[in-house]
């Protein structure tokens, strides 16, 4: 299941970012915009981090090497950054924009919260341990603490651009660690919680009785959940209070692909959203590649039915490259075991 979820979530980011970028502004603030972002909100990041951060429960690596992978990450994220704004770069070298190239290169996005948040993990576990007790506080506090963290005035100093990674809400800051990194702590949290309470053997009545609970709750304080995620600024840099409500979202998203994974685990769209969540770093890379630097030239000028075209397209694309790396990964490993 693990691997459906973060297949739908890079999905979903797809189209959210199409929407951010190529959709004009009258699509963008009707209610396809508003259903648009709320896709790419708690179905996509915040599902996107809870994985990653129950993988890391999971998968008991040791301290240096959850570090060297969270560097891995921040290098891949400038890397990143620079390719997909190829296109932007070019043009300001030109004279033809006049906007600071180092807020696209410093540009706080998903990647660098993974790499951030994975650090930051390997350490909190030489404390922590398998304390479900503090991984739950940790979380809570983490999306809290923007609350209480002063913020000074943006200007563009290294300063800045440090604290962007952190908490500054600048408008590049995307997905900085507070409060981001509350989503892989309470994906942590939740395998641990699994583990020491077989949350599996629970019966399913059980189960739906749960999802209706999370399901009512989720929905009556819907109204304030999607005046945030519909303001993106509001999102990047939310409050505990949407941290919860989101949590809410994820339980009942959760038991849904649970019933829909036992019933069609078989099933080719299954199938595919099972190797997009094998692949979806490479997935997630190659997919803004093509948004990133398309969006120079197309941005916020494509009409609703171009809109599905391109995610179609794009989609199909990324597909066929994601396929296309996979096999030469596979030439060059067997080539070194020769």
């Amino acid at each position: 299941m693990p691997d459906v979820l973060k297949g739908t979530a890079v999905l979903l980011m797809i189209q959210v970012h199409l929407m951010e970028l190529f959709a004009t502004q009258d699509i963008y603030h009707s209610i396809w915009g508003k259903v648009s972002l709320f896709l790419g909100g708690p179905p996509a990041a915040p599902i996107f981090m809870a994985v990653m951060g129950y993988f890391l429960a999971k998968s008991g690596a040791g301290t240096l090497k959850m570090i060297l992978r969270g560097l891995k990450l921040l290098l891949y994220g400038f890397l990143l950054n620079i390719g997909l704004n190829l296109n932007l770069f070019f043009h300001i070298l030109r004279g033809e924009l006049q906007v600071n190239w180092l807020s696209y290169v410093f540009g706080v996005d998903i990647l660098f919260l993974a790499g951030l948040s994975i650090i930051i993990i390997a350490f909190l576990r030489l404390i922590f341990r398998d304390s479900v007790f503090y991984w739950l506080l940790s979380a809570i506090l983490v999306a809290a603490a923007v609350m209480f963290i002063p913020v000074s005035a943006t200007d563009y100093s290294w300063l800045t651009f440090l604290e962007a990674y952190f908490y500054k809400p600048t408008w590049w800051s995307y997905f900085p660690v507070f409060p981001w990194l509350a989503y892989p702590l309470a994906g942590y949290c939740f395998y641990l919680f699994e583990k020491q309470f077989i949350i599996h053997e629970i019966p399913s009545s059980r189960v739906l009785q749960a999802a209706a609970a999370l399901v009512i709750l989720f929905l009556v304080f819907s109204p304030y959940g999607m005046a945030i995620t519909t303001d993106l600024h509001a999102y990047y840099h939310h409050g505990i209070s949407y941290f919860l409500w989101t949590l809410l979202f994820m339980g009942a998203w959760l038991i849904a692909f649970r019933i829909l994974i036992k019933h069609y685990d078989s099933g080719r769209i299954v199938g595919y959203l099972q190797w997009t969540g094998r692949n979806v770093t490479a997935f997630y890379v190659f997919q803004w590649l093509i948004i990133g630097n398309l969006a120079t030239v197309l941005y916020q000028t494509v009409n609703a039915i171009e809109l599905v075209a391109w995610f179609v397209g794009i989609t199909l694309s990324t597909s066929i490259l994601v396929w296309l790396y996979g096999q030469l990964k596979g030439t060059e490993s067997r080539k070194k075991l020769q």
